[in-house]
């Protein structure tokens, strides 16, 4: 999906790892939230206190999920994040991503 229709956006935006990581909160009319973001090129550790689904919109990265492997993904893949857990990420490419998040 390329765009978002009624939408409520928080204005000040989630700002982490000294402006390399930033996102823009969405709640939808049926009390569902998302953010929209960008990672810059660099190395970064993320918790997760609810299921996520990350949408990688473009860029490339290296991810590194609870008991699994470093993988590649890539603008147009997804994956899934555990609730209660953290993520490793190297980003190689800027990436614009969608965190979809999950209750």
């Amino acid at each position: 999906m390329s765009q978002f229709d009624n939408v409520s956006i928080k204005q000040s935006a989630n700002i982490y790892f000294d402006g390399k990581v930033t996102s823009r909160s969405l709640t939808f009319s049926d009390g569902t939230t998302k953010s929209l973001g960008v990672m810059l090129p660099g190395d970064y550790e993320f918790g997760a206190n609810e299921e996520e689904l990350m949408e990688i919109v473009s860029g490339k990265l290296e991810l590194l999920l609870p008991g699994s492997e470093w993988q590649t993904i890539v603008g147009g893949e997804s994956f899934g994040v555990p609730a209660n857990s953290s993520f490793q990420v190297k980003v190689i490419e800027i990436t614009d991503y969608t965190c979809h998040y999950i209750k």
